[in-house]
């Protein structure tokens, strides 16, 4: 297939354009900066130069591009946010850029359309011991200040599936980690034990490497079925707690600084939030329909790869 990605640049890019050209697709990654285009030129996409938010500058930078399917990878998070307005940008890609991109997927042609989620949509909050599957609710109205967060995946999962003429899936990815520079980042504030976790090590979170994502996100381009969501985890939730004492020992640092959740909740309220909610998430579905299983089995092992 011929393939438009917008987010091309971002943590999933790389691996993403690596594994959909080893599938022998074509893509054509979407960047904001001219700067950007001998990077994916160097990893075999083909670049251009748009602001998915212009709506536009998009439409007509399309305006000459044909492709089968469009796979929207947006967001504004170079590292773990840890205040609510650390998310703004990301909302509003979810929503208008969401609705820009399904546009500008209509005047390429293209018959399908992938958008990133995030396995959070299913709440913020200790949803126990139950796993949770595609068929529990998603993006359901909350009050309180994660209310923009949940509203942005519900619109973008929402316009996706919805989308008239469009084969549209939704891809709820895990927290992402990886060789990526966000990763780096937090390898290096542990190092440095500039990254505290919450006393009692907090939440269990689900997180996915960046390879395994790409290829799951491939597996769905290929076979996902049209309206459809899938979990993209690796199966083994992890409290933040164990999974950040586990970078410390990998990089010979002491543990994390522990932080009463009072605390943590003033300075950075979104990481509370985060790391306050507790869920584990099934990946059955994607491992029936879509053929696909994490080749990196749990955060022991994908950290291991990058330390």
């Amino acid at each position: 297939m011929r393939v438009l990605l917008a987010g091309a640049t971002g943590a999933i890019g790389t691996p993403l354009i690596e594994r959909l050209v080893a599938y022998h697709h074509e893509v054509i990654g979407i960047t904001r900066l001219l700067a950007n285009g001998r990077r994916l030129a160097a990893f075999g996409a083909k670049p251009l130069v748009a602001d998915v938010l212009d709506r536009e500058g998009l439409l007509d930078a399309v305006r000459d591009v044909r492709a089968d399917a469009v796979i929207f990878e947006c967001t504004s998070l170079s590292s773990l946010p840890l205040r609510f307005r650390d998310m703004e940008k990301t909302n509003v890609l979810r929503t208008t850029g969401s609705a820009n991109m399904i546009e500008a997927a209509r005047r390429v042609g293209a018959h399908r359309f992938l958008t990133q989620s995030i396995v959070y949509g299913y709440g913020f909050g200790d949803h126990g011991n139950r796993v949770l599957t595609e068929d529990d609710p998603f993006g359901e109205p909350v009050d309180g200040p994660e209310r923009p967060v949940v509203e942005a995946l519900r619109s973008a999962e929402s316009q996706a599936v919805s989308a008239d003429g469009i084969d549209g899936v939704a891809l709820r990815y895990g927290l992402f980690y990886g060789s990526d520079g966000g990763t780096r980042r937090m390898i290096d504030s542990v190092r440095k034990r500039r990254l505290p976790v919450i006393k009692g090590g907090g939440g269990e979170a689900n997180w996915i490497h960046l390879d395994d994502a790409a290829a799951a996100t491939v597996a769905a381009l290929e076979k996902g079925r049209p309206g459809t969501a899938y979990n993209i985890v690796d199966g083994t939730p992890v409290t933040w707690g164990a999974f950040f004492d586990e970078i410390a020992s990998l990089v010979g640092a002491k543990p994390p600084l522990r932080v009463p959740p009072g605390l943590l909740k003033i300075a950075a309220p979104y990481g509370h939030t985060a790391m306050t909610t507790s869920m584990r998430v099934s990946n059955a579905r994607a491992a029936e329909e879509l053929g696909w299983s994490p080749a990196v089995v749990d955060y022991r092992q994908g950290l291991r790869l990058l330390t």
